[in-house]
């Protein structure tokens, strides 16, 4: 199977109805991570997924995955698989972990070390701005800003992070060909450009309901720790920080004024045992042995599956890694120093001032 057919049989897989990315993962371990051998068992035995998914693997839809294909070979898009030596391994801990992501942007850049910041819709005023400034020091000190897009704490936080020359990477409930909500168009260009856009949903799909939690599962994941700015009690922001919580992850809540109604679902958290914050520095400091075991991990991943110095690929069947393997793994070894760095040095961090200079040139702006 070439590496045409292999992505081929991979959309097929993906998009075949009630499957799913547990389903998909289930086959895939039993043929040894050959997605070929688990189509052709899927084509034996579609009766347990019920008549959509035989109709649609005895005749998948040409014209549909024919679309994909072209999408896909549009330069920075990109379908990372989780049998790939560089999907992030922390996703391979979360409950349901997604089989595959789309990717519009540099890919690499989901190995980062990563704060989510979350939070309402229609956030006040002082909520946007502790989420810019929240955004921009954390940014500052290393870490690659996490967000769903969505109006608001969301798109603030991304904001803020570009204009400091810095990773944001937005995880959406459409497909990556998709911008929800649509005056996000500019800002969905920017991350894409700098940071990248990722989604579990393939080229088309849109926006539904029930696709948001499955989103925020992702946001969740990607990152070491997420930060609640303002949520309401019935807040979407609220799924993700209880995700991150099952997920083994930090959490951490902006407290409000008693009088906002957006400060209520922060408080609740903070009730709850999530971690009360006044200041980036507190995030850091928490943070900094979890990025440092994730650099080791990270590293320890790439040796295990690749030559560091690139003699071998990372990916065989990815365009956009195959080039590049060695240049990953160098930056994946320099994430973990920096991890290193982060944890033997996580006091002087917490004086956000005194973040060292050689980092504080790697961004072009300041908050």
């Amino acid at each position: 199977m070439n590496d045409m057919d292999e992505l081929r049989a991979w959309l097929i897989a993906l998009r075949t109805p009630g499957l799913g990315p547990a389903g998909l993962r289930e086959r895939l371990d039993a043929a040894q991570g050959d997605i070929g051998r688990a189509l052709t068992h899927l084509q034996a035995y579609p009766a347990p997924l019920g008549e959509p998914a035989r109709a649609w693997l005895d005749r998948p839809d040409e014209a549909r995955l024919a679309a994909d294909m072209a999408w896909l070979a549009e330069p920075g898009h990109r379908l990372l698989r989780y049998t790939e030596a560089d999907f992030p391994p922390q996703l391979e801990n979360i409950p349901t972990p997604p089989a595959a992501l789309f990717v519009v942007g540099d890919a690499s850049l989901l190995l980062y070390p990563q704060v989510a910041i979350v939070g309402a819709r229609n956030a006040s005023a002082a909520g946007l701005a502790h989420a810019r400034t929240f955004a921009c020091a954390l940014a500052q000190a290393g870490f690659a800003i996490t967000s769903g897009m969505a109006d608001g704490i969301d798109g603030a936080a991304h904001t803020a992070a570009l204009d400091a020359g810095a990773i944001t990477l937005a995880v959406v409930g459409t497909g990556p060909d998709r911008v929800y909500p649509r005056k996000h168009h500019a800002l969905a260009q920017r991350i894409a450009a700098n940071g990248a856009m990722i989604s579990e949903f393939a080229p088309g799909t849109a926006a539904r309901a029930d696709h948001f939690p499955r989103r925020n599962r992702i946001i969740s994941g990607l990152a070491l720790g997420t930060l609640v700015v303002e949520a309401g009690l019935q807040s979407g922001s609220l799924i993700t920080a209880r995700l991150a919580g099952e997920q083994g992850r930090e959490v951490f809540a902006l407290p409000g004024s008693i009088h906002n109604p957006l400060a209520r679902g922060c408080h609740r958290l903070i009730r709850d045992g999530v971690q009360l914050v006044e200041s980036p520095a507190e995030i850091i400091e928490t943070l900094a042995p979890a990025t440092r075991m994730l650099g080791g991990e990270l590293a320890a991943r790439l040796s295990a599956k690749t030559d560091i110095q690139g003699t071998r690929v990372l990916a065989t069947n990815s365009n956009a890694v195959a080039s590049k393997g060695g240049q990953l793994g160098r930056k994946i070894l320099k994430l973990a120093d920096y991890g290193t760095l982060l944890a033997m040095n996580r006091r002087r961090l917490t004086n956000l001032s005194r973040v060292p200079e050689a980092r504080q040139r790697r961004y072009r702006g300041s908050c």
